[in-house]
């Protein structure tokens, strides 16, 4: 039995457990799967779930981490961080204040409160790089030197804050629409595998279930895949 407030303010009870799951945007394969009961948050199990793909799945094409705002927490940017990846994990603004100087996207402003332009990223060093704002053209402050030309800023000064390619960018923006891939997963996973119907009292035999569902949902992706392959070559 579980319970917890939900975004209308209102506690909401159920019974049950809850599948975790790190899925690859482009394979859409899942890479870790984790079960937990269902009162659990789903940011108090992503670091375990990291660790799992890191440990057991170790893949070099790994480069960035899409996650909804119930993933924002220090520690999972710090993890990903840490492995040498990037978190594109949308903001939670968890009734903090305005940030003086800055837009939403926590990109510098001017004098008069135009938003710099992101236009790139220094690896090396970590550093986002903005430009001027197009409005500041023939702004008198810009020539009077009250308006600097170029802004760079560390992406470790706060990991929530600034994100490579910076938030609210272009680059950022399709990066994040990656994430509907976990959604089309779990939907197959609910609508063909039936795990939105499992119906067992103990715990032990629910993730058993879920850890077939899992296997036999990669293995019937691998043979289509490949299927697909022998098919195109048909073709071709």
């Amino acid at each position: 039995m579980g319970s917890k407030e939900n975004s209308e303010g209102k506690n909401v009870f159920w019974h049950g457990y809850k599948a975790h799951l790190a899925v690859g945007t482009k394979s859409q394969y899942i890479l870790q799967s984790l079960f937990s009961s269902g009162n659990l948050n789903d940011g108090n199990t992503t670091i375990p779930l990291l660790k799992g793909i890191h440990e057991l799945v170790p893949l070099s094409t790994i480069r960035f981490h899409t996650m909804d705002a119930g993933y924002d927490f220090e520690p999972i940017y710090q993890q990903i961080h840490d492995r040498g990846h990037r978190a594109i994990i949308a903001y939670n603004k968890r009734n903090e204040p305005e940030p003086i100087g800055f837009d939403k996207h926590f990109a510098p402003t001017c004098v008069r409160e135009h938003s710099y332009r992101y236009d790139s990223f220094d690896a090396k060093y970590e550093t986002l790089k903005y430009t001027r704002p197009k409005e500041c053209k023939g702004c008198p402050l810009a020539h009077d030197h009250l308006c600097q030309k170029i802004f760079k800023m560390k992406i470790t000064t706060d990991l929530r804050k600034y994100s490579a390619p910076a938030r609210g960018s272009v680059a950022w923006k399709n990066l994040f629409k990656k994430r509907t891939a976990v959604e089309r997963v779990n939907a197959y996973l609910k609508g063909y595998f039936q795990l939105d119907n499992v119906r067992y009292r103990t715990g032990k035999r629910a993730k058993i279930h879920l850890d077939i569902v899992t296997m036999v949902y990669n293995a019937s992706k691998l043979a289509c895949d490949r299927l697909n392959v022998l098919l195109k070559q048909q073709a071709a």
